[in-house]
């Protein structure tokens, strides 16, 4: 391992804290007015548009959000390429010979489609948000690993199939995801939604490690406190909107869930905003019927939000919680006497 691998590792171990909030100070309209005015630009001169991008902006964090915001509203998902290359990366992860050709394949249209059409899949997003980010003498790296969306079968999530990127900020290293920023899958016609999320933007370790993890754990930022693969795999489904809504998920903790009859369970969150009792709900599905109810918060303090519910029947239940008209997320409860 290098010297400077080995320092960047051991700096990633004490920044479980590294989140937007260290930079309410900063106000991002200037850049995010300069990405938009850029739209028309293409990808055949990266360091004219990385230079178009950040040289009339002041601080790093500035410079990288205007890079990020416009890779995000830029570039579009191609959602079919994409789950062709995960078909295809099953289907071949038995056999290395097959495998290693359809990568080299895969690239090769990725990168095509990305220059000529700024058409990609995530690792296309990662990739130019590193470019730009480099020229800016921002060092951002990519990460790949695992992620998890409410299309994805995790019984059949047998290698990594997502990416993303990390980037040192003030000596400190920060996440972001700009393929899920740019907008949300639609189960129905596979394909991605144009909808930016900003809450995708220097995440909260903790809360962007419920469904994404890295290959190499260091990348999580969270040091001893990284999870475990099986707790990742376990995990609550965790909506694109919940990051317009949340800086961190608690509890529950697992998506499948077992308890008794009576038993009480307690839903924790932090929000990005406060929001009052009305903007908050659970819709409880039995297979037979759906309610909806607002449950009774015990704490909106401090932007937390905290609340329980009790079970008092048998039976399979989904859970789904909504702020506002935004699905954050979803657990199922087997309840039994």
């Amino acid at each position: 391992m290098t010297l400077i691998r080995y320092i960047a590792l051991f700096i990633i171990a004490f920044q479980s804290n590294a989140q937007i909030s260290d930079f309410d100070h900063i106000d991002f309209r200037k850049a995010d007015s300069i990405a938009l005015a850029c739209k028309s630009e293409g990808l055949d001169n990266l360091p004219q548009l990385s230079y178009e991008l950040t040289s009339n902006l002041h601080t790093d964090v500035e410079r990288f959000r205007a890079i990020y915001m416009w890779v995000c509203t830029n570039l579009t998902n191609d959602y079919g390429l994409y789950a062709k290359n995960m078909k295809n990366r099953d289907k071949y992860r038995n056999d290395s010979l097959s495998l290693q050709a359809w990568n080299d394949e895969v690239t090769k249209d990725i990168f095509r489609k990305l220059v000529k059409h700024k058409k990609t899949i995530c690792t296309g997003y990662a990739y130019i948000l590193k470019e730009l980010s480099k020229l800016a003498d921002i060092q951002c790296e990519i990460i790949h690993g695992y992620g998890r969306t409410s299309t994805i079968n995790v019984a059949k999530l047998h290698a990594p199939n997502h990416s993303w990127n990390a980037v040192m900020l003030n000596n400190k290293w920060y996440l972001c995801d700009p393929t899920w920023a740019s907008g949300l899958e639609n189960p129905v016609s596979d394909s991605l939604k144009y909808e930016y999320i900003k809450g995708f933007f220097l995440v909260n370790p903790k809360f962007f490690a419920v469904n994404h993890y890295p290959i190499d754990q260091n990348w999580t930022l969270l040091g001893d406190q990284a999870p475990s693969f099986e707790s990742f795999m376990e995990a609550p489904i965790i909506y694109g909107k919940a990051y317009r809504n949340l800086t961190m998920h608690s509890t529950p903790k697992k998506f499948h869930n077992f308890i008794n009859r009576y038993q009480t369970v307690r839903f924790q969150y932090q929000l990005q905003k406060s929001v009052t009792r009305l903007h908050i709900r659970l819709e409880i599905d039995d297979g037979f019927n759906s309610k909806k109810i607002q449950p009774e918060i015990i704490s909106t303090q401090d932007q937390s939000l905290t609340f329980d519910y009790t079970f008092n029947y048998d039976g399979f239940y989904d859970v789904h919680l909504f702020i506002g008209d935004d699905l954050v997320s979803t657990y199922t409860f087997k309840v039994k006497s």
